[in-house]
């Protein structure tokens, strides 16, 4: 089959990337990173495809962070040699990193256990100590007695990279005054840990924060060498709602075409169900729920009030959202709409490739994008 020449020729549903608002959303955390002192490490876990990994990194293979093995062998064999891996390390797994430190790789796991940290330095496998900054997920808190026995486990033969968070709570606060909050938070909690080291007389050379909102609203990152996020480069609606971004800054979105209708009830059918949209809900939770998406034009351009509010496995259900007014538009049987995602990550996941179009400029691109672990 050939390649398709235009979002007119590609089969629903169907991935699509705006490859001019990626670049500004890059743009825009590239140029806070620099202001802000520290290297960027950009979390490719959402983009899984080594072409927005060049864009991310300017065509030049740099530092990145992953979430799966998979993706380590996949960038590694793309020419990048400088990986974190931010899931916490089961020993099993060990093999495989050690692999790739064999075959020219700086990987690096993350752990928060005495076990991790035996089995990680046996490996030869370079470690950084996670520290809980927000309650939200794993790690040690700053003042725990394990962290200094873990990094003088880590410390013969320079296994101690440094310490790192994540402050995921943050994505439950609205508004920059709080993400900048969670941001001095995250910051306090690693330089702390770090202190601690350095005191016990341990090298601590790495300290890392991240996440998209903490990212974007950091006011000081004093004593942080690195910031890692992840999702900034396409954004989605859950980001919008807390106020990261705006709604034309979401660089994803889902092609879908109209099936059917349902007068009666006031729905549009689509062909993107859950199987292409996934079943995050993220906005449920926030102000304005976006249902499993907000409907657009084939331009991108939001269609007044309309979501949508339900979605089977390989159809959509597209309507005014619970209290929305206006007419309906007129969307006949083979209108192509697009549709922007909850999350990102979750939507991405769902697909094999981008199709990517620039707004104003002719062709469309095809970028293969992988998954596993």
């Amino acid at each position: 089959m050939p390649d398709p020449k235009s979002l007119d020729d590609v089969t629903t549903p169907a991935l699509v990337l705006d490859r001019t608002r990626m670049a500004r959303n890059i743009a825009r955390l590239s140029g806070r990173a620099e202001a802000l002192g520290v290297t960027l490490r950009p979390h490719l876990k959402t983009a899984k495809s080594v072409e927005v990994a060049s864009c991310l990194t300017g065509g030049t293979p740099g530092p990145i962070t992953v979430s799966t093995l998979a993706e380590a062998e996949r960038f590694h064999a793309a020419g990048y040699d400088d990986i974190l891996y931010a899931v916490g390390i089961a020993p099993q797994k060990l093999d495989r990193a050690a692999a790739l430190r064999r075959a020219g790789c700086d990987i690096a796991v993350i752990l928060d256990s005495a076990v991790q940290a035996r089995a990680a330095a046996d490996a030869g496998v370079p470690a950084m100590i996670e520290i809980d900054s927000d309650g939200h997920r794993g790690g040690l808190v700053p003042d725990d007695p394990a962290l200094v026995e873990i990094g003088r486990i880590l410390a013969p033969g320079g296994r101690l990279r440094g310490v790192m968070t994540h402050a995921g709570e943050s994505y439950g606060a609205e508004g920059r005054a709080a993400h900048a909050d969670f941001a001095e938070t995250e910051r306090r909690a690693v330089v702390d840990a770090a202190e601690r080291l350095r005191a016990a007389g341990l090298d601590c050379p790495v300290v890392s924060v991240g996440s998209t909102p903490t990212a974007h609203a950091a006011r000081d990152l004093a004593g942080v060498t690195e910031l890692r996020a992840g999702v900034y480069m396409f954004f989605d609606l859950v980001m919008a709602g807390i106020g990261v971004c705006g709604i034309d800054d979401i660089a994803l979105s889902v092609l879908t075409t109209v099936i059917g209708h349902q007068p009666a009830k006031g729905w549009t059918m689509v062909d993107a169900g859950w199987m292409a949209m996934s079943r995050d809900r993220g906005t449920a939770a926030q102000r304005v729920d976006q249902g499993y998406g907000v409907v657009c034009d084939l331009d991108g351009r939001p269609l007044g009030e309309l979501i949508v509010t339900g979605a089977n496995q390989e159809h959509g259900i597209v309507a005014l959202r619970p209290g929305g007014t206006g007419p309906l538009p007129d969307l006949p049987v083979g209108t192509r709409l697009r549709i922007l995602p909850n999350h990102a990550c979750a939507t991405a996941a769902q697909h094999d490739r981008y199709h990517v179009i620039a707004p104003g400029e002719p062709g469309l691109a095809v970028w293969p994008r992988f998954g596993g672990w």
